[in-house]
């Protein structure tokens, strides 16, 4: 018989009249992942939460290697072997790797922190993992992927025997996502167990050993990998069938609009003589390694990073913003990758960011008028089909796919011509995806001239009109969506390498 480590039964939990969670049964085995899915709300978060000791449950009980467990706090958790890597990265940036790894347990020699110890240690963990990582580094020098990889480091040196993953490549290169798996797989032979959270179908199918769905705090669906299916998964994720991934992209683009002449920034990395055109309603892919200046460009094109030379013409016009109230002047709009850090208000309410990008336009007698702040935030949530309880929840409080549609919301409210996206719909289910989809097209069929950043290959292919491919900081190319694959998009993005 297959030994249980983690068994959880009849697990529910409320906010206020919410049932957030309703009698969840749910065992994970010695050695195996368990995928757990779900639309953003379903109660994912809240589960793990309960788990980890963030939330007190309302009922039901969990064991952990046949014990009763009740963790007071996450501290607690990973005392006991229970380790979770958050989507949402939370480290001290200011610090080392090798701060980072002992944060709340530093080695002692004579009363003095043992630095040597812990260099030692953190040299030891990373080269038995494979990763290539300076434990001297500080890491707000590292990519959002290094940093992951720290954080995964991190639980392994718990010796945790169950790891829960929540969303693990979502700022991952291909390389690193295999690099994850072989991790994931070389720990599943020692015996470690994970639960595996994510929207991506495909890597639920190629590294997870069973699946369970939850849907409105309800246990859908629980199976092996191998006895289920693309389709019965999503139709237990959103309720229902979707005939295909992608929406039809059926928007005409129109005249040449925003050309980008030998772009080069200031500061290292520097991007390096880009180059391209973008035309009136054209939806505009950006792909490339992470790392190869895709986000860079953005930034360059909304403000935020300092040009040395070149120029950016919008309709025949020379522009040149030195910041990013220029741009959104010029009817720019922004999302950027880590919506956690740069993206939005976290201690503010729904209303609050969904407003603060255009308070002008709430003012009555030139003061703000808190009727039409509200109206703004409910026309929002309604359109993006936000779940909340109200305009005035914290967004902190929100999973991380329904803060981002109250971030989309906010730009909506400036009514863009230009809107660059960074991994729009990073960490979002596959519901919400196609609703994001939706409006992408929708917007360039109104005109509107969408700049899109995604690492996933198959939404880069899915959902624009023509792909710009970087490579280390320079425009390897640019081709026709329906006239290229995977294939060649991969051999642009490693051109400079």
């Amino acid at each position: 018989m297959d030994e249980i480590v983690l068994e959880i039964k009849n697990l529910s939990k409320s906010f206020g009249k919410n049932k957030v969670l309703d009698g969840i049964d749910l065992s994970v085995k010695k050695g195996t992942v368990m995928g757990l899915m779900g639309e953003n709300g379903a109660g994912k978060s809240t589960m793990m939460k309960c788990l980890f000791g963030i939330y007190s449950k309302d009922e039901g009980q969990m064991k952990l290697n046949d014990r009763p467990i009740d963790f007071k706090d996450p501290k607690n958790a990973l005392e006991n072997g229970v380790a979770m890597v958050h989507q949402e990265l939370n480290q001290c940036l200011d610090r080392t790797v090798v701060d980072n790894l002992f944060l709340g347990r530093y080695p002692t020699r004579f009363g003095i922190i043992d630095e040597t110890k812990m260099l030692k240690e953190s040299v030891n963990l990373f080269s038995s993992l494979k990763m290539s990582v300076n434990p001297k580094t500080v890491m707000r020098k590292m990519s959002v992927s290094q940093r992951q990889m720290v954080e995964i480091a991190k639980a392994v040196s718990y010796d945790a025997k169950l790891i829960v993953l929540d969303e693990p490549t979502s700022s991952l290169t291909e390389r690193e996502i295999n690099k994850l798996f072989s991790i994931v797989s070389d720990l599943k032979s020692k015996g470690v167990s994970f639960i595996y959270i994510s929207h991506k179908m495909d890597e639920v199918f190629q590294i997870c050993d069973e699946v369970a769905v939850l849907r409105d705090g309800k246990m859908i669906l629980k199976k092996t990998v191998k006895d289920t299916n693309m389709n019965e998964l999503i139709s237990a994720m959103v309720g229902r069938t979707l005939d295909k991934r992608f929406p039809d992209v059926d928007n005409t683009p129109g005249k040449e609009y925003l050309t980008v002449n030998n772009l080069t920034t200031k500061y290292a990395p520097i991007l390096d003589h880009v180059s391209f055109t973008v035309r009136k309603g054209e939806i505009f892919g950006l792909y490339g390694l992470v790392g190869s200046g895709r986000s860079k460009l953005l930034g360059a094109l909304f403000g935020i990073r300092t040009i040395a030379s070149g120029e950016i013409i919008l309709d025949g016009k020379k522009l040149h913003f030195t910041n990013s109230k220029q741009a959104m002047d010029w009817n720019f709009a922004l999302i950027t990758e880590e919506r956690k850090f740069d993206g939005m208000f976290s201690k503010d309410t729904i209303q609050f960011n969904t407003t603060i990008t255009n308070l002008e336009q709430y003012k009555q007698f030139s003061v703000l008028s808190n009727r039409k702040l509200l109206e703004a935030a409910s026309r929002q949530i309604k359109q993006m089909r936000t779940k909340c309880s109200s305009a005035e929840e914290k967004i902190s409080s929100l999973s991380g796919g329904n803060q981002q549609k109250v971030i989309l919301g906010k730009w909506m409210e400036r009514e863009p011509d230009i809107f660059l996206m960074d991994e729009p719909t990073r960490g979002i289910d596959v519901g919400a995806k196609y609703e994001i989809y939706q409006l992408i097209i929708k917007m360039a069929k109104e005109g509107k001239t969408i700049i899109v950043v995604s690492s996933e290959m198959p939404e880069i292919l899915g959902i624009t009109n023509r792909i710009a491919v970087m490579s280390n900081h320079k425009l390897a190319g640019i081709v026709n969506t329906k006239e290229t694959n995977q294939e060649e998009l991969l051999k642009l993005s490693a051109k400079y390498l």
